[in-house]
């Protein structure tokens, strides 16, 4: 809860808008280019988010650019070069018009770029020189994100998501934004700013054990708004980190921010607490097991109907490739599904641009003869060369671009011009598939998406291979700070749980240089 108070200034504070948003695996040979951000600049930043116009009359939002890339490889240095230039030149255009009194940093929290272990901080810190110190910055991030001690300075506000799946990601990025209003608007000028206290918690834990649909996660995430709605606190959170890219910053985190030292102390440490004392309650948010195990349990005599199966190694929405065929491929060597009379299967999916090409070219109904995927990441299995009929053709995805069904037997392969992820019922009617009647339903995901999660009448985990592989041993970390659980079961000694305080800045507020 936030102080009133009553500010000399009466002008509406101008805010300015910025930052690039990607989950980055390092363990896929994928990389990122500039476009795959699909930058909005200007007015169109502000019109992006509903949420901005109801409080249009307390701030002036300029937008800057904001660039949202589907999760996956290293970004390239020239692309993070290219955009953070044109960040900073828009946000100089800004402040050469008007004074710039707040920031607000959309970012994920968990991108990599080639040559830097921290892009976030390294991003804020180049703002930072262009807009000055006098700004103040409110920070929203997804709770997969990571909060490195610079990252903590360098914001004012922080805050992140409180739900796995993300069903709160807008609110979140509201709830910044409103913080970020209310302290310029309702704190007294030559006020101190907020006060944070931050803490590394050494754990390292794939989202699909630490989903807030089921406990320890859903009790320990319960804590955050009793955490919140505690006198003197302006706001408290969570994250558990990002568990595929092998960095130093990669783990939990806990950060409290408000204008009470002791409350925001003690907000922090009891949520350190209660994460690290759950450590060993985390587990799968469904029955996990082997790619054959869960096709065994799908396909079983009085199995539910539609059975989901993830394909979880090469989920493009956790920084995988999305470009791997080992699941398509384990399917179609299966006899079940050699028959157009077999089982229904619908799999998403593979990309192959030039198996999506000759299929648009042969047209729905055509058979063809194609060979899709493994162009980026052949590591688990190579190219898949299939033969089978079209089943539909789609064009002008903002993702895939072009997606075509080949029908295989009784699978419904899905092949994409670009990589795409299948979160809704609509990514599947829209190509003539109906997920509701099929008997098996295989996607590149982790835990499952609302919609899909919503569809499912079963479901199982595949603990498959690839980019973000659920078994993180087997993946080869070795630059993440150690001892961190689950690489290390023991501790030579209790992890140090205490807040680091990160005072407000001695800069105070509604002071221009």
């Amino acid at each position: 809860m936030s102080d009133s108070g009553t500010t000399a200034d009466t002008r509406r504070p101008v805010i300015a808008i910025a930052g690039l948003a990607i989950e980055t695996s390092t363990f896929t040979p994928t990389r990122t280019p500039a476009a795959a951000f699909h930058p909005d600049r200007g007015d169109e930043v502000v019109a992006r988010y509903d949420f901005l116009a109801p409080l249009a009359d307390r701030a002036d939002f300029r937008g800057a650019l904001i660039g949202h890339a589907l999760p996956g490889g290293v970004v390239l240095r020239e692309s993070f070069e290219e955009l953070s230039a044109e960040i900073t030149d828009r946000l100089s255009a800004i402040a050469a018009d008007t004074t710039i009194d707040g920031l607000w940093f959309d970012i994920h929290g968990a991108m990599v770029v080639e040559g830097l272990d921290d892009a976030e901080t390294t991003l804020l810190d180049r703002i930072r020189a262009v807009v000055g110190p006098d700004v103040v910055v409110s920070a929203s991030m997804d709770l997969h994100g990571n909060v490195s001690p610079g990252l903590a300075h360098q914001c004012d506000l922080i805050t992140c998501y409180r739900l796995a799946p993300h069903e709160d990601a807008l609110e979140t990025k509201e709830r910044a934004v409103r913080n970020l209003v209310d302290v310029l608007t309702t704190r007294p000028v030559g006020s101190q700013r907020p006060v944070k206290a931050w803490i590394p918690v050494p754990v390292l834990l794939p989202g699909e054990k630490t989903s807030t649909r089921i406990e320890p996660a859903a009790s320990v995430y319960g804590q955050v708004a009793e955490v919140e709605s505690t006198e003197g606190v302006l706001d408290a959170a969570i994250w558990v980190g990002y568990a595929w890219a092998d960095q130093p910053r990669n783990r939990a985190v806990t950060v409290v921010t408000g204008w009470d030292e002791a409350a925001v102390r003690a907000g922090a440490e009891r949520l350190a607490r209660s994460f690290w004392d759950a450590r060993d309650d985390f587990a799968f948010v469904a029955p996990a097991g082997s790619f054959d195990e869960c096709l065994a349990a799908a396909l079983a005599p009085g199995a539910a109907r539609p059975y989901f199966v993830s394909d979880s190694g090469d989920n493009p929405t956790a920084g995988g490739s999305g470009d791997m065929t080992w699941g398509l491929t384990q399917l179609l060597a299966r006899d079940e599904f050699r028959s157009t009379d077999g089982p229904v299967v619908l799999y998403a999916s593979v990309p192959g641009p030039a198996a999506v090409a000759a299929c648009v070219a042969a047209g729905v109904g055509a058979t063809v003869t194609v060979t899709a995927g493994a162009e980026v990441d052949d590591l688990h299995a190579g190219p898949l060369t299939m033969t089978g009929r079209v089943h539909a053709v789609k064009t002008g995805d903002r993702d895939a671009r072009t997606e075509v069904v080949l029908q295989v037997g009784s699978v419904f392969a899905i092949l994409t011009e670009l990589r795409k992820p299948y979160h809704h019922e609509h990514d599947f009617t829209d190509l003539d598939l109906d997920p509701r009647s099929a008997d098996l339903v295989v996607v590149k995901i982790g835990y499952l998406e609302p919609e899909l999660y919503d569809m499912a009448a079963d479901w199982m985990l595949a603990l498959t291979p690839g980019g973000v592989d659920q078994d993180l041993e087997r993946l080869g970390h070795h630059r993440i700070e150690r001892p961190m659980y689950p690489f290390d079961r023991t501790f030579p000694e209790p992890p140090d749980l205490s807040a680091r305080i990160i005072p407000g800045s001695d800069r105070p507020l509604g002071v221009h240089a």
